[in-house]
């Protein structure tokens, strides 16, 4: 999406259904992050890219293979994630403020020892939150530039980064430690390669989710149609990673593949980007949850009230005071007190946690959410 969207004028039933946002959240609609992470590579590459590199993080990988879920509910936990990122970028003020703590809660539990490791790990630590967060926006950036409409400029660079560490305001991490530049993105990275390991969890967890699409789409979606596209989408990723990734990764993959890869997937990107009618039948199929939060944003609708807010104002009127690192916080006291959330057991069926929706009355709650 490199084009002004259009004034919402009708369409189909569907479309009719699509109530406007409360208000534009945390980002204004002309946004560099919008921009970016509204353009199709964002669903299709960038977010496998994602989660897929971030189980380079021993205690990532621990986190997710205690809990199973990404396993076990593959579907549904693509659509979640997508679910809460839209939220954070797209949603209403006060949906993101919802959204916001009901991850707290669900992540208050994901908790214990990396076996490999011997470390204890939380998925609500600051420092794991951050790696998870940069290498969201960092992967979500790559593909755009690579299989979109190329490099941003210099400034608008500068202010996707800046909008980077907004969107980080609703989760418990350190805001004055991010990086601000591409350079000190790199340097980050950089610096965190000494802490991954290459375990058999991690490799099991890479193979499986750089072909995430073989087992993310949904259940209806015929099997020669998952095994074309994640041909296409694999390789994708792959050709985003540098060469030490691919090794640690056991994902080798040649710069003639790379190639052609770009060649025959970008020209496609771009002509779904231009065309909203064909993205939003796309999403709707991909990720359900989404698309009530992204639909508005495609279709031109403008919110009921045309307003930008700061973390500080929204906390305020909509009364959620609480900041995910004094929620943080107050998790290890109660821990430490031995009275805090019983962790994950593996491969759990537990009850579910919904995340908010955002919509007319300023979020909704999704009924059919899991983690």
């Amino acid at each position: 999406m490199s084009e002004p969207h259009q004034p919402y004028a009708g369409g189909s039933v569907e479309d009719r259904e699509v109530v406007p946002m409360r208000d534009h959240g945390f980002f204004a609609p002309d946004s560099v992050a919008r921009r970016v992470w509204s353009y199709p590579t964002s669903m299709l590459l960038g977010f496998s890219r994602a989660v897929t590199i971030e189980h380079l993080d021993p205690d990532l990988t621990a986190a997710v293979i205690q809990s199973g879920q990404v396993k076990q509910r593959t579907p549904l936990r693509f659509d979640r994630t997508m679910q809460y990122f839209a939220t954070i970028l797209f949603g209403d003020a006060e949906s993101v403020l919802k959204s916001s703590d009901i991850l707290m809660r669900i992540h208050s539990r994901a908790t214990g020892t990396d076996p490999v490791t011997g470390r204890g790990f939380a998925a609500n630590d600051p420092e794991s939150q951050k790696w998870i967060h940069l290498t969201a926006w960092h992967s979500i950036l790559i593909t755009y530039e690579m299989f979109g409409p190329g490099r941003l400029s210099e400034a608008d660079e500068l202010e996707y980064w800046r909008e980077c560490a907004v969107a980080a305001r609703f989760q418990t991490i350190d805001v004055e430690s991010l990086p601000r530049t591409r350079a000190e993105v790199a340097a980050y990275f950089d610096d965190f390669r000494p802490k991954m390991v290459a375990s058999a969890g991690m490799l099991d967890m890479f193979d499986f989710l750089v072909n995430m699409q073989l087992s993310s789409l949904p259940p209806e979606i015929p099997e020669p149609i998952r095994k074309s596209l994640n041909a296409l989408t694999s390789r994708a990723v792959v050709a985003t990673m540098p060469k030490w990734m691919r090794e640690m990764g056991h994902v080798p993959q040649s710069a003639a593949v790379d190639a052609v890869t770009i060649m025959a997937l970008k020209p496609v990107l771009l002509a779904i980007s231009k065309a909203p009618r064909v993205m939003l039948p796309l999403l709707r199929t991909l990720t359900p949850r989404t698309y009530p939060i992204l639909a508005p944003f495609f279709l031109g609708m403008k919110p009921l009230e045309e307003h930008v807010f700061t973390e500080d104002e929204a906390r305020q009127r909509f009364a959620y005071p609480n900041r995910p690192r004094d929620i943080y916080l107050e998790q290890q006291r109660a821990r430490a007190e031995g009275h805090g959330p019983t962790p994950y057991e593996h491969d759990h069926r537990d009850d579910l946690l919904a995340f908010a929706t955002a919509g007319e009355s300023g979020g909704t709650i999704d009924q059919h959410g899991g983690h």
